[in-house]
């Protein structure tokens, strides 16, 4: 993991490239979203309760801006069922009725609003990705943690789970070199048309991404 003292020198390089705007978007519009959604969290909340046997929530390390890394919030979508040798069963037969839906439905991304208040995370931005992803980056690749990782992104409304990691890289390069608050507003819409279509959600034949490991 990349040291402390190195993550300051990287956050004081990068500093330029965060528009002032964006922060102060994120927690205004996170705020918001927060509000809108609570009765949302509720019934998913109880929901999950039951179903995970009290397990809400699921919590993972991302890599952040100038690569920082975090805890991501969902709702959790798979159990911890595990076979007779103590190992995990396969994603899709852990997956829940109620993780399918939260997934096709995008719903189990909400308690990221909780990250974007806290500043882990922007509502616009690349998705944040598991820190074992970091020796396989290019140096182009790598950019994408010059700003904040998103809800949301460039990448996610041309594809999202369905194309493959070179072109999600290459979008999110191309959203780091070119955003604007238009763009911002342009990519939530786009992706509440996705949400609505619910496309994209996976990669074929899989219920859930293929690692990244620098060759796909």
């Amino acid at each position: 993991m990349i040291l402390k003292q190195n993550i300051k020198e990287i956050q004081r390089n990068y500093k330029g490239n965060i528009k002032a705007w964006k922060r102060p978007f994120d927690i205004v519009a996170a705020t918001v979203l927060l509000i809108l959604t609570s009765p949302i969290w509720l019934i998913i909340t109880i929901l999950s309760a039951a179903i995970n046997r009290g397990d809400i929530f699921f919590t993972q390390q991302r890599i952040g801006l100038a690569n920082k890394p975090f805890k991501i919030l969902k709702f959790k979508t798979m159990r911890d069922d595990k076979d007779s040798r103590d190992n995990l069963l396969p994603d899709a037969e852990r997956t829940t009725r109620l993780g399918r839906f939260l997934r096709s439905s995008s719903l189990d991304e909400i308690p990221q609003i909780i990250n974007v208040l806290r500043g882990d995370m922007s509502l616009i931005g690349p998705r944040p990705l598991l820190p074992e992803y970091l020796p396989f980056y290019s140096e182009t690749q790598a950019r994408r943690h010059e700003v904040r990782p998103g809800i949301t992104g460039w990448a996610q409304c041309h594809g999202r789970n369905a194309i493959t990691w070179g072109e999600k890289f290459h979008l999110d390069v191309w959203y780091i070199d070119n955003y604007t608050f238009l763009l911002d507003c342009k990519i939530l819409w786009l992706t509440f048309l996705k949400v609505l279509k619910r496309e994209g959600i996976n990669q074929e034949g899989n219920a859930t991404v293929q690692p990244f490991n620098g060759k796909n």
